[in-house]
């Protein structure tokens, strides 16, 4: 392509182009009403519950660096390992080379599990001290709480 070709077709781009900002959004809901993002405690507990339970089975039957261990402390994969090298094997190395790999992303499995069951519980809590608190603050004249559903009539 020549050069005064390059210039045209960048030109024609240019004009071509309009500069302008597109939100993504879904489309509002049949009813007219604003859907929004629903949980409930029962789902949080479950999935803290699950991540829990996870974390647990993870750390008896992941540990392969751990399985079999000695007097020493010493797995018996990395003892495995250990009589490969010492033998002159390049296996040796490189089922130590496994072994740290499968640890470190074990243990990166294991602290998410920890972090999503511990996240979950604390939000399960904190949301439910919220909601007695805004529960309790929010009365109508006479004195009795105001139903949910009256509140989505102040944000509409």
């Amino acid at each position: 392509m020549a050069w005064a070709e390059w210039e045209n077709a960048k030109a024609a781009a240019a004009a071509d182009r309009q500069v302008s900002t597109s939100l993504n959004q879904l489309p509002g809901s049949p009813g007219g009403g604003q859907d929004d993002l629903v949980v409930h405690q029962d789902d949080l507990g479950g999935v803290g519950h699950e991540a829990f339970v996870l974390h647990g089975r993870l750390q008896k039957q992941a540990d392969i660096a751990g399985a079999g261990m000695d007097r020493k402390g010493s797995g018996s994969t990395m003892r495995a390992a250990a009589e490969l090298k010492a033998s002159g094997f390049a296996l040796g190395g490189e089922l130590e080379t496994t072994v740290s790999v499968w640890t470190s992303q074990v243990d990166a499995v294991l602290q998410a599990c920890a972090h999503i069951s511990n996240h979950l519980d604390y939000s399960k809590k904190a949301h439910a001290e919220d909601d007695a608190a805004i529960a309790a603050s929010l009365r109508n004249r006479d004195g009795s709480a105001v139903p949910v559903s009256r509140l989505a009539e102040y944000f509409t």
